[in-house]
């Protein structure tokens, strides 16, 4: 109950934030739909997935009109994505509400940073040469790095908080340099929740591999 309590004090306190900054109604939709889809996917509930949809189409537009273009391109990415999460989170359940948690293999941790680091600079050079972006590389590197971690998330790999949690102190300081306060004010919630969503589907994991360890030692003993 008092976690239930808590989020709807930080919803409102994010309204208030957009209001007060004199924001744009699709910021003030982007910033609350955005708080709702992360808070209920450290819940592991699935409605996080539908609600994340009305969040990436009010990105789309906002960063666009800031121009902020690996931001507004990867929108696109982010809706495939969250379609890809939505279908991955309802198959091989094993019985629970969504598919269980499992960590990060070194293969994908090699393969995803070497992606990290061409992705960053082809796109980074891409909007220096071809777009009037004010920071292209920072905006190709945050643009790049929260697409790996969407995609972690979306195959509900567990280090995908750790990534957002890099994004997410990253993006503060960027959409506060752009002026766009409600946003960076979001961020700085998602930090806290990126961080709780981790110790919580930690702590689930954990309980996970215990009980396969039960059942598979009882099976060894019968």
């Amino acid at each position: 109950m008092r976690k239930a309590w808590t989020f709807v004090a930080l919803f409102l306190g994010m309204v208030a934030i957009a209001i007060y900054t004199s924001s744009t109604a699709i910021e003030i939709i982007a910033t609350t739909t955005g708080l709702l889809c992360v808070w209920l996917t450290a819940k592991e509930n699935i409605w996080s997935w539908p609600i994340g949809l009305v969040n990436v189409g009010c990105f789309f537009v906002m960063f666009g009109e800031a121009k902020l273009y690996a931001d507004t391109m990867l929108q696109v990415f982010f809706f495939i994505l969250s379609v890809y999460g939505w279908i991955i989170w309802l198959t091989k359940r094993e019985g629970t509400k969504v598919r269980p948690t499992r960590k990060i293999t070194r293969k994908l941790t090699f393969t995803l940073s070497v992606c990290m680091v061409v992705m960053t600079l082809l796109w980074g050079y891409v909007l220096q040469t071809y777009t009037d972006a004010s920071i292209p590389y920072a905006d190709a590197f945050i643009a790049t790095l929260s697409l790996i971690a969407q995609y972690l998330l979306s195959s509900k790999v567990l280090e995908n908080w750790l990534i957002w949690m890099t994004v997410d102190v990253m993006s503060v300081a960027m959409y506060a340099y752009k002026e766009l306060y409600a946003v960076a004010f979001l961020y700085l919630i998602f930090l806290f929740i990126a961080a709780a969503g981790y110790v919580g589907w930690k702590r689930a994991l954990h309980m996970e591999d215990r009980r396969n360890l039960i059942c598979q030692n009882t099976t060894e003993q019968v």
